[in-house]
């Protein structure tokens, strides 16, 4: 067994359900599996395999099947039950859930010592008509498949397609798509819709004039302080964000990505056990992008807190289950972040939002970050902490 301090292990089994197979739940898994031998394991996620959610832009390049892991595979791997469904729940469930240490799943009750809380949040997508693509149409179908079926469907000798977010995942999709379509010579009109003044502004300075650059140089219509308001047949309706003005433009496809809501965020104390009403839930914790810790650790929607999140989760669940249970705080902050520009560029900050990269140096960052999770869903943890 792994060492892990201030974890003595007590004789009872440890029986602990995840609710959600996402890159929290993954790396929570796998933290569990590596400290201790005498715990049983249920994930619950209603679907068939884990995806890496934020390499969707690679699939104009390459199948799906690449960024998927079927949990029949990681249950041989990590031994843990997989229960394909989707849990609904609000505060007055989960304190049910505390009180009876069991859930209802399918035609049975299943008790447990732990529960995780990993489920993610939703897309902040208002609407689903057949020409607008959000980020849950790339975990079904491949983007080259997507947007060859789409454009296949207009007798037009050129196409018009809007991206809608200039956020990292509207960036990466939008390169990986004028690449695409230079890469098979498809006549397309390309363009970018944001509702700030600059793009990826939730970054150091320097990613925006990088990235706006880049956006020149391969002919791609930027539209900054724009609202997007709908996707219409074969054009969309946008307002200027002063004067409010409303216009449209040809449009004959929309890929929608708008961000993540926030309206399942979990409040948790600084070890992840849930907090409801100021009250903490000793049983219960929480990890991901649908949780908020009250701590100096980074709470930023992204599969880097994601994991540092479910790792100590898991750790913490293991030292509260045994003899000394002393909890250890969560004070991770990221050392870098990187967005790819395509398959050839990328721009990112490493260890100083202030030590801007961009190029093939950002482009090896990202490959050895992404090695790093690849390696985790093997059993291999490269992680410091």
């Amino acid at each position: 067994m792994a060492f892990l301090p201030f974890y003595i292990p007590n004789k009872k089994r440890i029986k602990i359900i995840i609710v959600g197979g996402g890159y929290a739940g993954m790396a929570a898994l796998s933290a569990l599996t590596r400290y201790a031998e005498n715990i049983e394991i249920i994930i619950v996620d209603p679907r068939e395999q884990h995806i890496k959610v934020t390499h969707l832009h690679e699939t104009f390049r390459y199948p799906l099947s690449d960024l998927q892991v079927s949990f029949a595979d990681l249950t041989a791997r990590f031994d843990f039950r997989h229960i394909q469904e989707e849990l609904l729940f609000d505060e007055n469930i989960l304190q049910q859930w505390q009180a009876d240490k069991c859930i209802a799943l399918h035609d049975e009750v299943v008790a447990f010592d732990y529960l995780l809380i990993a489920s993610g949040c939703g897309e902040a997508v208002n609407q689903q008509i057949e020409n607008v693509l959000s980020l849950q149409d790339f975990m079904t179908l491949a983007g080259s498949d997507l947007l060859t079926n789409h454009l296949a469907k207009s007798e037009k000798t050129e196409h018009s397609i809007s991206v809608i977010g200039g956020g990292a995942t509207g960036i990466q999709f939008l390169f990986e798509v004028e690449q695409f379509l230079r890469r098979k010579r498809i006549n397309a009109k390309l363009r970018l819709i944001h509702s700030g003044d600059r793009v990826l502004e939730q970054f150091p300075k320097g990613f925006d004039s990088y990235v706006q650059s880049c956006i020149q140089d391969s002919g791609i219509e930027f539209f900054p302080n724009t609202y997007y308001r709908e996707q219409q047949i074969e054009k969309i309706l946008l307002e200027e964000k002063n004067s409010k003005k409303q216009f449209e433009l040809p449009s004959d496809l929309t890929l929608l990505f708008l961000g993540k809501k926030k309206k399942k965020q979990l409040v948790a104390n600084a070890f992840g056990q849930l907090l409801i009403d100021q009250k903490v839930l000793q049983n219960i914790f929480v990890a991901g992008d649908c949780s908020f810790y009250n701590s100096l650790g980074s709470n930023i929607l992204a599969a880097q807190s994601a994991v540092r999140k479910g790792k100590l989760a898991a750790r913490n669940i293991l030292r509260h289950s045994s003899v000394i249970g002393l909890l250890e705080p969560y004070l991770h902050h990221e050392l870098g972040y990187v967005v790819s520009l395509g398959s050839t560029d990328a721009v990112g900050w490493l260890v100083s939002e202030g030590n801007v990269v961009s190029g093939m140096p950002a482009l090896a960052i990202k490959e050895l970050v992404e090695t790093q999770y690849d390696l985790l869903l093997v059993g291999v943890d490269t992680y410091l902490i």
